[in-house]
């Protein structure tokens, strides 16, 4: 059934019509006298200043990157459409290293990225056609910069996942830890993660080698097919984050990011697998990240945590609830929270590796050593149902977000 509804979708955008078609560069200053009834077509590489306005939707033709050296603004209000497609040809928004986003929506006029076959219009928060299950009709967008991240053979540079490698605008990593990629404030990602092949997803927001300089704050993710955010290095903080039905992970963090991640939800699905997927570096560059302030609503299929291949960092006031028992004596089964590896134990017994105030509602007959494995249950306390005194601040989600429309923060204190 979930498939044949996606397929309606799809089949119903491939008959919109749009009432306007330009090339990246161009300033929209016409739309036909449609006003907000019009869609514009972006059909090419961005390659200098444009700006998005308000009131207008813009529909991504393809992969569309804005190239170095060029601001792509993003006015509040507008929404953001992704076509119809898979491997080469899926819809994505990639902003490049040396290029700027300044998409700065506000609590009354989110900005939001979608799919063509939701008929959301400028100044809805709820899509009035879609399920917010349903996954992997566009790409995701991307941001890419020059900060460190631990690579394999310490090169500096490599090819952000998700990006086929003929795109030399998907290379992301260099040694500015300050590199600014410019604002992403009060944005709305949706159905998300077309496959480019073998399995290759594109996340809901990617944040490749991203910098100290940019700012990320109030931003959702929902039913991506792939992860809702993942970082692969660089220095960038995000604060207030919410991810829903995402397809993979939820959280998942790579190749010694060093920022920090403060207040965030996560309402898992049931395509879910990890709610945090944590990864150590590849090369010899051991930096660490910082999440803290989380609220973690699982689902029967869904694992609290994995900690892999020598993650580190600092894990703190994070509330987990709604996960099933724990498959017996399998580190890596469902409902727990686990370190997988030789490397990542041995972080978690020497401190590289930390974690503070954790708290869960177990299911029945559960115990804190079933669900925090390897030790870690000696940070780990047992609460009732919303009885929780960690966790994240459910009011800065209000208002703007999806998920706030649709009464699904109702069980989050």
């Amino acid at each position: 059934m979930k498939n044949f509804k996606a397929l309606m979708l799809i089949l119903t955008a491939a008959v919109i019509g749009f009432t306007g078609c330009i090339e990246g560069n161009d300033q929209p200053g016409t739309d036909n006298g449609n006003g907000n009834n019009s869609s514009i077509v972006i059909s090419s590489n961005i390659t200098s200043n444009t700006t998005w306005e308000t009131g207008k939707v813009y529909v991504l033709s393809g992969r569309i990157a804005v190239t170095s050296g060029v601001t792509l603004t993003i006015q509040p209000g507008v929404i953001v459409k992704g076509e119809v497609g898979t491997g080469a040809n899926a819809s994505a928004l990639i902003i490049a290293r040396g290029a700027r986003i300044n998409a700065a929506g506000t609590a009354t006029q989110p900005i939001i990225f979608t799919t063509v076959a939701d008929e959301i219009r400028p100044g809805q928060i709820a899509s009035p056609n879609m399920d917010p299950t349903l996954e992997g009709l566009w790409g995701g967008v991307l941001i890419l910069g020059r900060a460190r991240s631990s690579f394999a053979g310490d090169v500096q540079e490599i090819q952000i996942e998700g990006i086929p490698a003929s795109d030399t605008n998907g290379l992301y990593g260099g040694n500015n830890d300050a590199d600014n990629s410019g604002v992403l404030r009060y944005v709305s990602i949706r159905h998300g993660g077309a496959n480019i092949g073998e399995g290759n997803e594109i996340n809901g927001l990617t944040l490749g080698g991203v910098g100290s300089g940019t700012v990320i704050e109030n931003v959702e993710v929902v039913a991506n097919q792939d992860d809702g955010i993942e970082w692969f290095g660089g220095t960038v903080s995000v604060k207030n984050a919410l991810i829903w039905n995402s397809g993979d992970d939820a959280i998942d963090t790579d190749q010694a990011w060093a920022g920090t991640l403060d207040n965030f939800i996560v309402i898992c699905g049931v395509n879910t697998d990890h709610a945090l997927e944590i990864d150590g570096p590849e090369g010899s560059y051991n930096a660490a990240h910082i999440v803290k302030n989380g609220s973690i609503k699982g689902h029967p299929s869904s694992e609290f945590a994995d900690f892999r291949a020598g993650a580190r960092g600092t894990f703190e006031n994070l509330y987990f609830f709604n996960f099933p028992a724990p498959t017996a004596n399998n580190n890596a089964g469902r409902g727990d929270f686990s370190l997988s590896g030789d490397n990542t134990i041995a972080n978690f017994n020497n401190g590289v590796l930390k974690f503070a105030k954790l708290e869960a509602t177990l299911a029945d007959g559960v115990t804190l050593q079933q669900a925090f494995r390897n030790g870690t249950d000696v940070h780990a306390s047992t609460v009732a149902i919303r009885a929780n005194t960690v966790g994240a601040d459910k009011s800065a989600f209000a208002g703007w977000t999806w998920a706030a429309a649709a009464n699904a923060l109702a069980d989050f204190k």
